[in-house]
């Protein structure tokens, strides 16, 4: 196995070495052009986009592509090379369009030295067909803890003695889900200070830690198409605000996370509905989405939003005069984050997407006496109730939480059978330096609660009517806890 011209055997000592010693870069290619850090997302009904990192600039990003490994028949390119002032790659993508749905395509990104990868192309909206998604949210790696090498495929392998424990899981498990959310907090560059050695080389740091997460992520990000939105460990290189002072202005305001993700997750989905009024909706909606901080997509039975609970919308955390102090955003005019999601949730035709997702990364129902994001409810929960969502998707919190629907602090009388209320969930237990959450307290309306180890979530739509959410010990594999939510979605359109 190798990176670039770097034998896997070789590269083990500057791993090891990361342990002991301040920055260590993965090593540089000797072929500037070989990708690396690649990450796929849903990028329209018939549209994927590959994004990766190199070690220099291209003139043209470009994907070969095709139904089979040995004859790439269609390309695609784009212009779009980018990186800012302390990083050593540039993010590049391409968009590949004209795909039939649910079907097996093989990529290789042009240059000399890459490898034929395959992914499932989405599922067409309102196909019925079961699926499941997996959730993982608060993922960083520090060092050698989690650090893999080199990309493989067929299946993702996962050095055993560089294992981290989710990533393995979702390498094991790679053929039972097809997508992946991933709504907030990659890497945790962010506590560099926390590795001692680190202290007089911050930015440099920050940056090594994220190539060494990127490229360990790749696995699965370049296999499964992986869908991106920000949490507070993306805002600045140090949640200290008297270390801000250290964090150049290109590792301020979620620099890096645009970077990567800006040009590959996708607007709002056109109306797949019949109904005009659904559609005019969803035009409005895509006019005031903007990803990667909040945008929405169609796979299947699901209707899935991505929202921002960091910045644009009042007294959020990480903005202007926020709680947290990291002085980030706005990202867009004033309400056009809620704008966007009661015109988005509004469009959705329940006929051709049934389930109705929307995921975050800062809950408002969490168990603990303190970790609640209140403005985040307050801008969000009566639009999430309004319109009928099915499951609330949260992080943050560094453990697995399941709720049972719940509104205003109240349980629905119904339960799991037909609720108004959403469902909600926390999976932030997928593992960072930052270790665990204590449970703590709970609500009376908890069902679930753990943080003895890592563990992650799979959401699986079974039908129309029945969703599943599961929640898994990273580490064995465990089914930890499982529930099923039944909803007979006899409206078409939901204004409640």
């Amino acid at each position: 196995m190798v990176v670039g011209s770097l034998s896997f055997a070789k590269a083990l000592p500057l791993l090891a070495a990361s342990a002991i010693a301040g920055t260590t870069y993965p090593p540089i290619p000797s072929d500037l052009t070989t990708p690396f850090q690649q990450r796929l997302a849903v990028y329209g009904p018939n549209a994927v986009s590959v994004g990766w990192n190199t070690y220099q600039q291209l003139s043209q990003s470009c994907v070969d592509f095709g139904t089979s490994p040995t004859s790439l028949t269609s390309r695609a390119c784009s212009k779009s090379s980018s990186t800012y002032a302390t990083s050593r790659t540039w993010s590049n993508y391409a968009i590949l369009t004209g795909l039939a749905p649910a079907t097996t395509y093989y990529y290789k990104i042009a240059s000399t030295n890459s490898s034929v990868d395959h992914f499932l192309s989405p599922r067409a909206p309102g196909d019925k067909t079961a699926f499941s998604m997996d959730v993982v949210i608060d993922l960083g790696v520090y060092g050698q803890n989690g650090y893999t090498a080199s990309k493989r495929d067929t299946p993702p392998v996962v050095e055993p003695d560089l294992d981290h424990a989710t990533i393995g899981a979702l390498a094991r498990t790679v053929d039972d889900y097809e997508i992946v959310i991933h709504p907030g907090d990659f890497a945790y560059a962010d506590d560099w200070y926390l590795k001692f050695a680190n202290i007089f080389d911050g930015k440099q740091a920050y940056q090594a830690i994220l190539e060494q997460f990127y490229e360990q992520l790749a696995p699965i990000a370049g296999r499964k198409l992986y869908m991106a939105s920000p949490g507070n460990h993306e805002a600045d290189c140090s949640e200290i605000p008297y270390l801000l002072n250290l964090c150049p202005e290109g590792q301020k305001n979620f620099t890096d996370f645009m970077h990567r993700f800006q040009n590959t997750m996708p607007s709002p989905f056109a109306s797949s509905s019949t109904n005009t009024t659904a559609q005019a909706l969803a035009a409005k909606a895509r006019g005031l989405a903007n990803p990667p901080f909040w945008y929405s997509f169609e796979y299947g039975m699901a209707h899935v939003v991505m929202i921002n609970t960091e910045t644009d919308f009042p007294d959020a955390p990480d903005g202007t005069s926020g709680s947290a102090k990291l002085n980030s955003g706005p990202f867009g005019k004033p309400n056009q984050q809620t704008d966007f999601l009661k015109a988005d949730l509004a469009s959705v035709d329940r006929s051709v997407t049934p389930w109705v997702i929307v995921a975050g990364h800062r809950p408002w129902y969490t168990t603990g006496s303190s970790s609640g994001c209140t403005s985040c409810q307050q801008a969000f929960e009566d639009i999430f109730y309004q319109y009928g969502v099915d499951l609330g998707v949260f992080g943050h919190v560094h453990n697995s939480q399941r709720f049972a629907p719940v509104y205003k602090g109240t349980a629905d009388p119904k339960g799991m059978k037909d609720p108004k209320a959403p469902m909600y969930i926390v999976a932030g237990g997928a593992g960072n330096i930052e270790n665990l959450s204590d449970v703590g307290s709970k609500p009376s309306y908890t069902q679930f609660a753990y943080a003895d180890d890592y563990s992650y979530a799979t959401v699986r739509f079974k039908d129309a009517n029945n969703l599943q959410v599961d929640f898994y010990q990273s580490s064995t594999g465990k089914l930890l806890d499982t529930s099923v939510l039944y909803k007979s979605h006899t409206n078409r359109f939901v204004s409640q």
